[in-house]
């Protein structure tokens, strides 16, 4: 949100109509938007909104963002959609793709000759495409999801174990086993365990809903956030059948999922249980489908 005016703009509130389907980030008001206080932009300054779609169920949800300031008119509004659907990706080591729920599946690796076996999936921030990562750190891209880089040539000291999408879609992060981040496109480093004493390798990662921000997973299920990501629940101290193998985020950045090699899922924070997989080889990764909402500007005062 810009003012393009010539004098001082004062931004008193922000209300959401719908709000469970939606979720807002700014920083146009206070730390809380619905209890914020009020911010004043000079001429020419700017601040940022963004709008997650959180949907309670599947089909079309309707929502409306309002704005109210003191430019000509006093509030703005826009309007806000998004179709929420429920299912699951999930990548075998062999390269196979198997989906649950009302997941499309979009190619798979399986009938290709591997150099190294399939240990990461990820899918696109509009759940149009998905990546497969190759243990080497080669990448598999399909759907939407473009190339943008990989560690598939590189003298790795540990290796890859996980890959996540930037919010646009035009970049992702690698993970390997130590915590160490490789960064492609428009992901952003913000930390890692690489030099830390790990009990369990790393296997997983999940950014957040800003890109200011992600998650690593170990074998145990232990969390590890860094940048804007937030704690919500862990595995680490829970004797497992079988250790965790990826974790995804919800569309919130309030919750995630952790997947174990045997199918098994621990949701934690605002993430649903959607039921447990399994059926083919080693579990290694997991995917939501659930379709962000394309983040929109407000009219300028």
């Amino acid at each position: 949100m810009t003012n393009t005016g010539g004098s001082i703009l004062t931004i008193s509130d922000m209300a959401l109509k719908s709000p469970k389907d939606f979720d807002l980030f700014t920083n146009c008001v206070g730390a809380d938007a619905k209890q914020g206080t009020a911010r004043r932009l000079l001429p020419g300054s700017s601040c940022k909104i963004f709008a997650a779609f959180t949907a309670t169920s599947s089909g079309v949800r309707n929502g409306v963002l309002t704005v109210h300031d003191d430019a000509p008119g006093g509030t703005q509004m826009i309007s806000l959609t998004g179709t929420g659907t429920q299912g699951y990706y999930v990548a075998g080591a062999a390269g196979e793709v198997s989906t649950s729920g009302d997941a499309i599946p979009f190619g798979a690796a399986a009938n290709l000759k591997l150099s190294a076996p399939v240990v990461g999936l990820a899918a696109t921030p509009d759940g149009d495409g998905y990546w497969l990562l190759g243990r080497d750190g080669g990448i598999f891209a399909y759907g939407n999801a473009t190339f943008r880089g990989s560690a598939g040539g590189m003298h790795l000291n540990h290796p890859v174990l996980g890959l996540a999408p930037s919010p646009t879609g035009e970049g992702y992060w690698l993970v390997a086993s130590d915590g160490g981040i490789f960064s492609y496109g428009d992901a952003k480093f913000f930390g890692s365990t690489g030099s830390s004493l790990l009990s369990k390798p790393i296997v997983g990662m999940a950014p957040t809903p800003t890109g200011q921000g992600y998650w690593l997973v170990a074998s145990d299920g232990g969390i590890f956030a860094f940048g804007d990501a937030g704690f919500y629940g862990s595995t680490g101290k829970i004797t497992l059948n079988n250790p965790i193998a990826g974790m995804a985020a919800t569309p919130s950045g309030r919750g995630y999922w952790l997947v174990a090699s045997d199918g098994g899922i621990f949701a934690f924070g605002d993430a649903p249980f959607l039921g447990r997989l399994g059926g083919q080889s080693d579990i290694v990764g997991l995917a939501p489908t659930t379709r962000p909402l394309p983040l929109g500007l407000l009219p300028d005062p």
